[in-house]
């Protein structure tokens, strides 16, 4: 099994529930919510649509992931520089501290625990780089300059679960 299909059975996964709450408990609840009378003011039926909203919302945004992961094929990620998904570690010139990322996707990215988007100033300057090259970024913060110590890419760090 590849890697997207991994991740691919990773957000069926998160969806199944989400798919059943939003066909069978909402709907139970907003009905016993509605049989108590006025809804313009219980606090239960508001409640119970607030969450079918938010429920709606993550449903569209993991069907787009999944969409979007589904076009994506391991043989269009490099083997020998880094890409998408690729581990690496970098050295801060600036601050002569090393720091450890992660390049994901935009909607997987969380920048305080390593997760850089590959759309990112930062992902972008990385991509296509190898051990030992400097890159100059250009950030909100002013001008970064990383060494890359070293990189593995999914192929060979495959985990990409973590």
């Amino acid at each position: 099994m590849g890697i997207s299909d991994r991740l691919i059975k990773k957000i069926e996964q998160e969806i199944r529930p989400l798919e059943r709450e939003l066909k069978v408990a909402l709907p139970r609840q907003l009905a016993e919510a509605a049989a108590h009378g006025d809804l313009s003011e219980n606090a239960e039926y508001d409640a119970a649509k607030q969450r079918k909203e938010f429920v709606q919302a993550q449903l569209a945004r993991l069907y787009e992931k999944r969409q979007s992961l589904s076009g994506i094929s391991e043989l269009m990620i490099p083997r020998d520089s880094i890409g998408f998904w690729s581990t690496l570690k970098v050295l801060d010139l600036d601050s002569d501290e090393e720091i450890e990322y992660r390049l994901v996707s935009p909607d997987e990215s969380d920048p305080r625990n390593g997760r850089i988007s590959v759309s990112s100033p930062i992902g972008r300057a990385l991509i296509g780089k190898t051990d030992g090259d400097v890159v100059e970024i250009e950030t909100p913060r002013g001008t970064k300059t990383y060494e890359i110590l070293e990189f593995l890419t999914v192929h060979e760090a495959p985990d990409i679960d973590d």
